[in-house]
């Protein structure tokens, strides 16, 4: 199965020093995930995709011509868009990552190395999928999809999201649902003025609840002898982003096994150890680097969110309950529990990890699951009494 990482940041990174410098990078991931299960394909080698946004606009200087010889400045906008450089070369091989990321800094990035599942090897199928500002990507499957899912699905969704499908993954078809949810909610995915100003990070979490809801109503919706004689279980670690806030989920549709894998780490500087050029812009050799993520004080200026950590510290990552969505806006996390027939009300109750491992994915190595004080959480109000009040669970991180 894939590997995503995001990185939000009050401060522009440089792309290398996520994706390619760090000795657990996503680039290390494709060829050596320590978390992949599935020994019959043990490499995320079908492509991959790295997204991100651009500064803000900027002025150049030119000449207008020889009856204006005046200078003048100009604004030079990119537009709320991010940028996506996709590529069905396994990412360990491609060069022209390796030579981008170096020379590529932003606040907000999105990357992800793939094994197919659904879909064939090709770049439509590589997240991250975007639509305007929005971007999108996926790690899991979607139940039931060749049982008659995407069919409920595809008919499901309105003719604009339909038509903006170009590849063949449930992950893709999944955003296409996402937008339609968004519409529905009032919201136009389209709206020049939230593409630049933002949807909001609320909108964007009822959205993606609202997505995950769906796909459950399609799957009951298969006839009583599909569900019993085929696997129609989900595996959902979603997430999207307006470029400006963040929103992930770690889901599984069931109340006994556990979601794949997904890990979120805060702090104020996410900096190379013992190297003599800390702050400098000149990266490590690919896959050299010893990266931590430091806090000075309680507040956080980075955060990261990986399926995979990037760093074996243990104090570093922190591991994101199953079923429940992560919200980042500002460099704050909040965390909320998605409270629905799936959602286990009983937090000592254990899941199983071997449908995840079916899947080639896994809960958790043992490494990130401290929850303490130095982990950066505060919880707002206990679990079972919010899930008795039919309420939400907050969690944010200090």
């Amino acid at each position: 199965m894939c590997r995503f990482l995001i990185y939000s940041g009050q401060s522009p990174i440089l792309l290398s020093h996520l994706i390619t410098s760090p000795t657990h990078s996503i680039l290390t991931q494709s060829y050596d995930s320590r978390l992949r299960l599935d020994q019959t394909r043990p490499h995320n080698g079908d492509g991959f995709g790295v997204g991100y946004y651009t500064t803000a606009p900027t002025t150049s200087t030119r000449r207008r011509g020889v009856s204006d010889p005046v200078p003048k400045e100009e604004v030079i906008d990119l537009g709320p868009e991010p940028c996506i450089f996709t590529s069905t070369i396994p990412a360990w091989n491609c060069r022209n990552l390796e030579r981008l990321a170096t020379k590529t800094v932003s606040a907000l990035i999105f990357a992800h190395v793939r094994a197919s599942t659904e879909g064939t090897l090709s770049d439509s199928n590589c997240h991250p999928f975007s639509r305007g500002a929005l971007m999108w990507m996926h790690n899991g499957g979607i139940g039931g999809w060749k049982l008659g899912v995407k069919r409920k699905l595809v008919t499901d969704i309105g003719d604009k999201w339909f038509e903006s499908v170009g590849g063949s993954t449930d992950s893709e078809w999944a955003f296409a649902l996402f937008m339609d949810s968004l519409e529905k909610m009032g919201n136009d995915p389209d709206d020049e003025k939230k593409q630049r100003d933002g949807f909001g990070h609320t909108v964007l979490r009822k959205a993606m609840l609202k997505t995950i809801e769906r796909i459950n109503g399609f799957i009951k919706a298969l006839s009583e002898d599909t569900r019993t004689n085929g696997d129609t279980r989900s595996l959902l670690n979603f997430a999207v982003t307006d470029g400006k806030s963040v929103v992930c989920t770690r889901y599984v549709s069931s109340r006994n096994d556990d979601a794949a894998s997904l890990f979120f780490s805060s702090g104020t500087n996410w900096r190379e150890q013992n190297t003599g050029r800390s702050g400098t812009s000149t990266p490590s050799k690919p896959g050299k680097g010893e990266y931590k993520m430091e806090r000075r004080d309680k507040g956080a200026d980075i955060v990261l969110v990986a399926s995979e950590p990037l760093t074996f510290e243990r104090d570093n990552w922190v591991t994101v309950p199953t079923n429940s969505v992560l919200t980042i806006h500002n460099q704050t996390v909040l965390i909320h529990p998605i409270l629905d027939e799936f959602y286990n009300h009983a937090p000592s109750m254990p899941r199983s990890s071997r449908f995840a491992a079916t899947k080639g994915q896994t809960t958790g190595d043992g490494m990130a699951e401290k929850k303490s004080v130095k982990a950066a959480i505060v919880r707002d109000s206990s679990a079972d009494d919010l899930a008795a009040k039919g309420a939400e669970l907050g969690m944010a991180a200090a």
